[in-house]
């Protein structure tokens, strides 16, 4: 059975594409984390899954070949439907996955439990899940250890965003101080390719900044003498 779409999917999805993790190689701390989850719940395989718009990608995995598979038959576009875990202790005999692939043939998924990976604006990106070949059940000390390691996940994932945020931002500021020859006159700033533009060009063109314009109060009294004085008559009256 196919899951549905969850009620924010178009924001899930940007967020998780904010995360520029999709594709990305293996990496240790997320390695360690599914391996833990493997090992505190006794499972031959854990994965942390990231639900894409038609697929399911696995940024790191035990016990499975597989870098991704559809969503279609995703188990984990069942779980990011809720913010708890789902648990699916016999997935034959749950009409939802009965004729499932994974479930009839390999992994031969029969025991699930899926954590999802909550944003900070509470949108389920994936999962941090566990399998096994035949059914079973989790103790409340396996839950609350795949919860929390399910809440490291996510801190590893934003501690990269925001890491990548602050490097860019960096660059920017290299940029800044490193080049800019400005015009005496007119202020305007001569690019690496030798053509000048205003400063709001140049900004815009290596920063996400937008602008306002209006004109100071010493810039008023030398070029627009006559508003200065109407401005000064208004605040005498006032």
């Amino acid at each position: 059975m196919k899951a549905p779409l969850t009620e924010r999917e178009e924001e899930r999805l940007d967020a998780l594409r904010d995360y520029r993790i999709l594709d990305t190689p293996d990496e240790r701390a997320y390695d360690d984390l599914v391996a833990l989850a493997a090992q505190i719940c006794d499972v031959p395989i854990a994965l942390i899954s990231l639900v894409d718009s038609n697929r399911q990608w696995f940024k790191a995995k035990v016990g499975l070949e597989a870098r991704e598979t559809s969503r279609d038959i995703s188990f984990c576009a069942h779980a990011i439907l809720n913010d708890d875990i789902l648990v699916i202790q016999d997935a034959l005999a749950d009409s939802r996955f009965a004729t499932n692939p994974l479930v009839t043939c390999a992994p031969n998924i029969r025991f699930y439990a899926g954590m999802p990976l909550l944003s900070p604006a509470g949108l389920a990106l994936g999962t941090l899940c566990v399998i096994d070949h035949e059914p079973r059940e989790l103790n409340a000390a396996q839950i609350w250890a795949l919860e929390s390691l399910a809440h490291q996940v996510v801190s590893q994932m934003e501690f990269r965003r925001v890491s990548a945020r602050l490097a860019q931002a960096l660059e920017k500021i290299a940029l800044i101080e490193g080049l800019i020859p400005i015009c005496s006159y007119c202020k305007a700033i001569r690019n690496d390719a030798g053509y000048w533009s205003s400063v709001e060009a140049f900004i815009k063109q290596h920063a996400d900044v937008a602008f306002t314009h209006g004109v100071c109060q010493a810039c008023i009294e030398k070029h627009f003498p006559e508003v200065a004085e109407v401005m000064r008559n208004q605040d005498a009256g006032s």
